[in-house]
């Protein structure tokens, strides 16, 4: 089945411009005057090798009479029937309000998104490329439709959507979505994780209020990544029972190495993951090893510590998981330590109290305007040092996306800032916005204040 790519953007931005340059024919009208483009027109094609279904959009505008919306509804179809949405503005405009109200709207459907920065030949272009990053879309591509610039880049990141769709629908498929809801909400995915036989089924088991998993002292018994939607307060979740991640050199049976790559699967699929320790063998190595995968996939991530009830001197124990938990794990500083009895099911709001609060972290935006403040506080407080004789300057940062919080700084020399220097940054991040236990990517890029050069 080929790959849908939509390519949506407002009026005038070189939507069809583009799709005709990728479909390598002039099958779209093209014209400076805007609007041209009402319905959507398809085209299979072949991207670096593989079949590819490229949908052009009608521009999006925010009226919402006659044919305008019309139009819209025909764009927001192509988007929820896309498996990538190529969003395209213009870099020589920049960032308009209807970029960032359609911007929301790609989002809203939560699919893959390409950020295009169009007709960006030439200087006048950067202010507007940099501005491109406030659109939380993740680091756009610098191309010109026209001219036929930075369009393999554009191919390249297909191509790149493309392959991660496959890898993660792997041999078994992608776990489930679950169905949205009347206002188009879908049920926040939780994955409970965790080496064999530290309760993860029995904790499942007690969020969903029945024997619903099978459950026993021999480590192993679940072999897929289980699904399970339940309604908690307000709020649909859908909760995947992993199987147990074991040490490599102990997977040997093919259903094991089935199951492992289920798990890993649901923990990519997931937007909260559980990682659940045994409170009498806590934090061992294989515990790290399953942490520090959440992190890098850029999961949030809760410590749930289970079978609390067999802890004799709670108190303690506790001062001293908590510290462990912070000097192991310091990539999520601050990140929840919840105790619990997966059996009796003590503690367990707790944990989905703790849940909750990682997400609405982990969803988080700031304000430029408040971020740069900040940096320029950071940057008084502790000057970046001098390399060569040459003071490094880090003049502007924005933050590129959610999900987890992924900032952009614009720095003079980034290769040679301290990676000491941006763990100071990213823990005054974590304080000053109050971030704590999620993953934070910090990313630097050589340039300058790009609204200096737009007011100039």
């Amino acid at each position: 089945m080929p790959f849908t790519v939509a390519i949506v953007g407002r009026p005038n931005v070189g939507k069809s411009t583009l799709f005709n340059r990728l479909v390598g024919k002039r099958l779209a009208l093209v014209d400076d005057q805007p609007g041209l483009t009402r319905d959507r027109r398809e085209a299979d094609v072949v991207i670096e090798g593989l079949a590819t279904t490229l949908i052009d959009t009608a521009g999006l505008e925010s009226g919402d009479a006659g044919l305008t919306a019309r139009m819209r509804l025909q764009t927001e179809a192509a988007i929820e029937q896309a498996d990538l949405v190529l969003f395209v503005i213009d870099a020589r405009t920049g960032v308009t309000a209807a970029d960032e109200i359609f911007g929301d709207l790609v989002r809203k459907h939560g699919k893959a998104v390409v950020l295009a920065a169009n007709k960006s030949e030439g200087r006048a272009a950067e202010p507007g490329f940099y501005e491109a990053y406030s659109l939380g879309l993740g680091e756009p591509l610098a191309m010109s439709a026209e001219h036929g610039l930075g369009v393999g880049d554009v191919t390249e990141a297909i191509a790149d959507a493309y392959r991660n769709a496959q890898a993660e629908a792997g041999e078994h498929g992608a776990p489930e979505a679950g169905e949205p809801d009347e206002e188009g909400v879908y049920p926040l995915r939780i994955a409970i994780a965790g080496r064999p036989n530290v309760g993860k089924s029995t904790l499942v088991n007690a969020l969903l209020g029945e024997d619903r998993m099978i459950t026993g002292p021999e480590a192993g018994i679940t072999r897929d990544a289980i699904a399970s939607e339940i309604e908690w307060g307000s709020r649909r979740l859908r909760v995947f029972d992993t199987a147990g991640l074991r040490r490599k050199a102990r997977i040997e049976a093919r259903a094991e190495v089935l199951s492992v790559g289920d798990t890993l699967r649901a923990i990519k699929f997931a937007e909260v993951v559980v990682l659940l320790l045994d409170a009498e063998q806590p934090f061992e190595k294989q515990d790290l090893q399953i942490a520090d995968l959440i992190v890098r996939e850029g999961r949030a991530l809760v410590i749930a510590v289970n079978k609390w009830d067999l802890v004799e001197d709670k108190q303690a124990r506790l001062a001293e998981l908590r510290e462990m938990c912070q000097r192991l794990l310091p990539q999520v500083k601050g990140v929840s330590l919840v105790t619990l009895s997966a059996q009796s099911g003590k503690g367990v709001d707790r944990l989905m109290d703790a849940v909750l609060a990682a997400d609405e972290v982990w969803n988080k935006r700031l304000p430029t305007a408040a971020l740069n403040a900040w940096l320029a506080a950071m940057i008084d407080a502790h000057t970046p040092p001098a390399v060569a004789g040459r003071r490094l300057k880090i003049r502007y940062m924005t933050q590129a996306n959610a999900r987890p919080p992924t900032f952009v700084a614009f720095c003079s020399q980034p290769k040679a800032l301290p990676e000491s220097y941006v763990r100071y940054l990213v823990n005054g991040l974590r304080e000053t916005f109050d971030l704590p236990g999620v993953p934070i990517r910090f990313n630097l890029r050589k340039g300058n204040n790009p609204y200096v050069k737009a007011k100039s």
